[in-house]
């Protein structure tokens, strides 16, 4: 009697172990590897010594709040990330993700506490329809470090978030793509907050930064600096406020250059542009102030060589 209940007692006990295993078969660091990868190696939950071959993978197999590594230069395809994770390329060449047929390179659906990093990435649209860069539907926060987004034909990068969240975009280009370079209209209202640093928004066939308040009760608090948006077939940057949102802009340091309409643009009753130590140039109007929005000026910018160099901001006090 005390053997039998002996071995059912070790049978449940190994059950047990067994499902806390499962429980715990993602880990907090996986690998992806062009040379080295196989999507098989999910088998070892793409482990860095024996690392997967696409993002997809890697991520199903990665604990929230972890991250993914990418060990050498390659394509690791499109995916939908649906928790808070990091994906980094620091040193292994370039980490790409090849867009065609119309579909998008990254799509973000985390949860509304979510936190994702994207560094050192390449999302490139090729033939077919290159489609769109990188989407953000829900989630806390996106923050895009060294990256580059181009040739597609839609925007390059669309934040749409549904609850108050943060996006940071530096030290990234945005270029070539076939609608904006970078949109951030957020789907409700809420408070978003924005920070691009040295982005270069060049050669989209419309806006190259629209920034975009549109359903009522809607704050977005935005920081432009050290920037440039530069031979855009439509507008430099833009704030379009609706008589919905509100929008507070602030451009220091930046450039509006060669784009096909406007440098600046603030638009709608809720919308707001200050504008520090920037050159606006080469445009076809150097700024527009429409539906009673406000462009103020720090008084120190350079704006000359536009095809219309427009009115003389008002200048904002300094102490």
């Amino acid at each position: 009697m005390t053997k039998i209940t002996s071995s059912l007692f070790l049978a449940a006990l190994l059950a047990l172990c067994l499902h806390v295993a499962s429980a715990q078969a993602q880990l907090v660091r996986t690998c992806v590897s062009m040379a080295k990868g196989n999507d098989a190696n999910s088998a070892s939950f793409c482990h860095c010594t024996t690392p997967c071959r696409t993002f997809a993978v890697a991520h199903d197999n990665t604990l929230p709040d972890g991250e993914i590594t990418v060990l050498d230069p390659g394509d690791y395809g499109g995916l939908t990330i649906t928790k808070s994770i990091s994906i980094n390329n620091d040193s292994g060449g370039e980490a790409s993700i090849s867009v065609s047929g119309g579909t998008t390179g990254i799509i973000v659906n985390a949860p509304a506490s979510g936190y994702v990093n994207l560094r050192g990435i390449t999302i490139q649209g090729v033939g077919f329809g290159g489609g769109t860069g990188l989407r953000f539907n829900s989630g806390f926060s996106l923050v895009v470090t060294n990256c580059v987004i181009r040739n597609h034909t839609g925007s390059g990068i669309e934040y749409f978030p549904n609850v108050s969240s943060r996006l940071a975009v530096s030290n990234t280009l945005v270029a070539d793509n076939g609608g904006r370079g970078i949109l951030v209209q957020p789907a409700a209202a809420s408070t978003t907050k924005v920070v691009l640093n040295r982005v270069e928004a060049v050669n989209n066939s419309q806006d190259g930064i629209r920034i975009a308040a549109l359903t009522t009760g809607l704050t977005i608090k935005a920081i432009v600096a050290d920037s440039v948006a530069a031979s855009n077939g439509s507008n430099g940057f833009v704030a379009s406020g609706g008589f919905a949102g509100a929008i507070n802009l602030m451009v220091i340091r930046s450039v509006a250059a060669n784009n096909g309409g406007v440098g600046i643009e603030s638009d709608g009753v809720g919308a707001t542009i200050r504008v520090g130590g920037s050159t606006i140039t080469g445009n076809g109007l150097f700024g527009v102030i429409a539906s009673n929005s406000f462009l103020p000026s720090y008084g120190d910018n350079n704006i000359d060589g536009n095809v219309n160099d427009g009115f003389a901001t008002a200048t904002i006090p300094t102490k």
